[in-house]
């Protein structure tokens, strides 16, 4: 059998030989035969063992990083892009005309008053998030080469992606009791904290309607994202009419599942935002560790001019042949942010839980 494969090999290696050194040899004007020889002849020249069989495509996987990051966050794609304002990859600054001047009918006074408009530009500061370096060792390279460093790659991306996601939920999370609207159906068990909820209805989303209308809100173009959990209980307050002409809206490819009281729902997450049990809910940061068996699960519901994201600087750092670990290196860095655009939320709505009480 071995012997088998090294004649095919021979004959491939002189077949592919041959058509290289006919090519180099009309182009370059030198003897077919001799570049022939010489393609054959470096053919059986062994690899350094540990050599890659293919380099990283470095600006392939940042364009890859970059486009995971909306393909995995739908809502990223539902937002004032402030991209163009960025400085320096750090720093976001949107110049912001201030309010509109007033109108008086029949003006019955002159000189009239005169005012003068104050601009408040819209700042701030994009995070960084980066990875942890992660090694592959000269042994595994030479072991599985190129297919291993595009997993950990894939894997430093996806990362990269859930995180985030989840920091642009608390970046345009409400945090006045005016833009929370407060779950009111029936017990269900606690998916964040423990004890007993008040699951959400679908009056509950109606409510968060009258509240951006009451608001003036624009109608077009309002996003909501609700966790797996609060997702199911709104599903279960559905009938089954009122399930079909949601999902008549369903676009799996933007990750849209249907449309309800003029909000396009988005695809469920593990967790959207988590509030405290404070007079006035606050949020958490993503991943935080002071947590409390009284919090509670919250779903997120915006008007797309109303939110604010950026995506600063994004690089793809790799250490090949280090000397102290024995092996390459690699490690992403990403820098984002965003806010809510009105310094009073408004247009932005948290749907927040509260707890279940009998009677």
């Amino acid at each position: 059998m071995t012997r088998s494969i090294s004649i095919i090999s021979f004959m491939l290696s002189a077949l592919i030989s041959l058509v290289g050194g006919t090519v180099l040899g009309v182009v370059s004007g030198l003897p077919v035969g001799a570049v022939a020889g010489v393609l054959f002849a470096a053919s059986f020249i062994p690899m350094p063992k540990g050599t890659a069989l293919m380099a990283i495509q470095r600006e392939i996987w940042l364009e890859d990083i970059v486009a995971n990051l909306f393909k995995s966050n739908p809502h990223l794609n539902y937002a004032v892009n402030a991209d163009q304002f960025v400085l320096q990859g750090k720093v976001v600054h949107i110049p912001n005309a201030g309010s509109k001047p007033s109108v008086t009918r029949n003006r019955d006074s002159l000189p009239a008053t005169v005012v003068q408009r104050t601009d408040v530009d819209i700042t701030f500061n994009l995070d960084e998030f980066t990875t942890a370096p992660m090694l592959i060792t000269n042994a595994d390279d030479a072991e599985l080469s190129y297919d291993k460093r595009q997993s950990v790659i894939g894997e430093h991306s996806d990362a990269l992606a859930e995180l985030i996601g989840d920091w642009f939920f608390y970046y345009w999370a409400p945090t006045a009791s005016t833009q929370m609207v407060r779950t009111s159906g029936a017990s269900t068990p606690a998916h964040v904290g423990t004890g007993v909820r008040k699951a959400v209805t679908l009056q509950d989303i109606l409510d968060i309607q009258t509240k951006m209308n009451s608001n003036s809100v624009p109608a077009k173009d309002r996003y909501a994202v609700l966790d797996s959990q609060l997702y199911a209980q709104l599903q279960k307050d559905m009938t089954a009419t009122q399930y079909r002409d949601f999902t008549q809206h369903q676009n799996v490819a933007e990750g849209v599942l249907g449309k309800l009281y003029g909000f396009t729902i988005l695809d469920p997450r593990a967790t959207v935002l988590r509030y405290s049990n404070a007079a006035t809910p606050v949020p958490y940061e993503p991943g935080s560790d002071s947590t409390a068996d009284t919090d509670f699960a919250g779903g997120l519901f915006w008007q797309r001019n109303s939110v604010i994201r950026a995506l600063g600087m994004t690089d793809f750092y790799e250490d090949t042949g280090n000397p102290t670990y024995y092996g390459d290196i690699y490690s992403a860095l990403v820098r984002a942010g965003g806010r809510k655009r009105r310094n009073d939320a408004k247009g932005v709505v948290a749907l927040v839980q509260q707890v279940y009480t009998e009677g």
